[in-house]
Formats: C-alpha cells, sequence, structure tokens
C-alpha cells in the first residue's frame, strides 16, 4: 500500500492509507505499508527502500496507490509500477493521466458527447500574452467562475470568482500551482456523487449520494470536504429515478470512454431532470467514511468486501496483461 506523496494532499493520502490498511486486514489480507515523504523518498519500515524493474515491490501479490493528486494519482505512479511488473488497484497509466487533468478529461468527453459544465482552458503562456483574449472567453461563461489549476485535487488552489476584477488574481493564484488552469462556470442544482467499480467494459455504479454543505465557503472547498460536519452525504440522492439512472448512465460511460479500471468516483450537478458531468476522480478519498465507501455500502458493499473486490480486479487485470506481446 502506497500512501503519502509529493503532493499538497500528502496528509489525506496518510488518511486514506491508514484505512485501508485497516479494511483490507478485516478482509483477511496482509497489509504491507510504503510511506512517500514529501520529498518523494519511499519508506518501508521507516527505511528508505530501492526498487529493480521486473521484480515487484515486497514481495506483494498487489498494490494500493492511495496517493491523491501530483505525482501519484496522474499516472507516474502507475508507470513505475507498471515497470516492475506488480498487479495494482484502480486506472492504468493513460486513463490516470487523462482524469488528473481535468482539462484533457474534458475535452474527451465533450468529443463523446457527455453533457458537461462549460469550461475553459487556459496555459500562463497564453494569459501573459493574450490577457484580453482570455478575458473574454471566461466572459462568455458568465459570472460566477470557479477558476482551478488544471490537474490538483481536494479543492487545492480553487478560488470562486464572483466579479470580473476576480478573474485575473485567481488565474495568477491557480499558476502558481502549474501552468495550466481551467475556468468552469457555475451549475445550477445540487452536487451529486457516484462511485464506480468494475473493469473497462462492464463498468458497475454505486447508488448516487448529494453532497450538503454545512460549513465552508458556500460551495464544496477543501473544508467542507474534510473539517469534521463540513458536508453531508444523503444517500440515496434526492433526486427523481430518472436523474438517478442519469447520473449512474454517465458514470460508467465516464468510466469507460477514458479507459478506467478498478475504481473511480464521479461527481455530478443535477439540476431537476439535468444532468452535468463535472469531474471523474481516479484515487478519490478512501476511508471508509469517504463518500466513495459510504456510497458503496449503501448500495450493499461494506468497506472490507470493496477492497477485496478492487484486489481481485487488480489482480485479474494484471493477469490479462500477460498474455500480450509487446
Amino acid at each position: 500500500m502506497l500512501s503519502g506523496g509529493r503532493s499538497s494532499e500528502h496528509d489525506v493520502s496518510l488518511a486514506s492509507g491508514r484505512s485501508v490498511r485497516a479494511g483490507l486486514e478485516q478482509a483477511g489480507h496482509e497489509a504491507i505499508d510504503v510511506r512517500i515523504e514529501r520529498g518523494g523518498a519511499w519508506l518501508h519500515d521507516g527505511r528508505e527502500l530501492s526498487v529493480t524493474p521486473g521484480r515487484g515491490l515486497l514481495g506483494a501479490d498487489v498494490v494500493f496507490p492511495v496517493l491523491h493528486g501530483p505525482f501519484g494519482e496522474d499516472g507516474t505512479v502507475q508507470g513505475l509500477l507498471e515497470c516492475l511488473d506488480v498487479a495494482y488497484a484502480g486506472a492504468g497509466v493513460l486513463a490516470s493521466a487523462v482524469c488528473m487533468d481535468k482539462v484533457v478529461f474534458k475535452e474527451l468527453m465533450a468529443s463523446a458527447g457527455l453533457p458537461q459544465v462549460g469550461y475553459v482552458g487556459i496555459t500562463e503562456a497564453r494569459w501573459r500574452s493574450q490577457r484580453d483574449a482570455v478575458a473574454r472567453e471566461v466572459a462568455a461563461l458568465g459570472l460566477p467562475v470557479f477558476v482551478k489549476p488544471a490537474s490538483l485535487g481536494s479543492s487545492m488552489g480553487i478560488v470562486k470568482a464572483e466579479h470580473e476584477a476576480a478573474v485575473g488574481p485567481a488565474l495568477d493564484a491557480a499558476f502558481a500551482h502549474e501552468g495550466r488552469a481551467i475556468v468552469e462556470a457555475a451549475a445550477a442544482g445540487m452536487e451529486v456523487e457516484c462511485s464506480v467499480m468494475g473493469t473497462t467494459a462492464a463498468p458497475e455504479a454505486s447508488e448516487p449520494g448529494e453532497i450538503v454543505l454545512r460549513r465552508g465557503a458556500g460551495w464544496y472547498d477543501f473544508e467542507a470536504k474534510y473539517e469534521p460536519g463540513g458536508m453531508e452525504l444523503v444517500v440515496p440522492a434526492r433526486i427523481s429515478t430518472g436523474a438517478r439512472e442519469g447520473v449512474r448512465a454517465l458514470a460508467r460511460g465516464a468510466f469507460t470512454g477514458s479507459g478506467c479500471h478498478g475504481l473511480a468516483r464521479a461527481d455530478f450537478f443535477v439540476d431537476g431532470e439535468d444532468v452535468l458531468l463535472n469531474e471523474l476522480n481516479t484515487i478519490p478519498g478512501f476511508t471508509e467514511t469517504s463518500v466513495f465507501g459510504k456510497l458503496w455500502a449503501a448500495s450493499g458493499v461494506p468497506y472490507p468486501q470493496l477492497l477485496d473486490r478492487l484486489a481481485s480486479l487488480a489482480v485479474e487485470r494484471h493477469r490479462e496483461g500477460r498474455v500480450y506481446r509487446h
């Protein structure tokens, strides 16, 4: 099990890792901890770990990369695990990279015709050289807008710009994190999330849940996500039967269309019968009380059983991949 990592979501990852370890042990598995320090060193039993391509990782049957954000959820660690030739839970290299980059993901979903929130992708270089053109594109989205770094999660670096004058400083703040940003239109309706599990070809969708904010800035920010009492998850979501099935169908479609495997959490805005896809998270918060686990528990899959199933899916994919000649 890999947790920690170099991203700003290091502490969130450690909390997820502790829960995964406990759940795997409840399911009858032996869990081996590997902690990735903020500086990038891999530690096992307090000592730095060295790995050799083709030799696996500490003799583990399956690796759970419980890493959030860059250097873990973006395909980099998945590529290393491929080189080590070890089974691992979750999306592969390409799907991890695609879903981590909000602009690329939205462009891929748009090509498939999936309904989404309006957006504009912006590079720092273009913002510096073509401010007026960028400002016109952003203005077409209306106000307020949400300005985000393109590849961070857990609401890190997000600014809600409610006035035109706030957009420029919000973009500058986003570019402090990375060289690409996305500006999204505000969407009407409630935030609804749906967990997905299975193979790329045959994913299963959980019962959708509704996010009810209790704390924070009035939108689903970091405080609302992670502070006690910040949000309440209502399952099943208080939406119509048609919207419910729309959410589940779009969750499966986004999972398959992006080439995901194993697990993901799809996020939506639902307004009456209108359902808009927002994001797909390939390594969502993974504690027993996180949305991903809660939605599956409400769908009849307890947390230890969920982790056991994800481990089996990882082993099956690894075995099937070995039949191909590269």
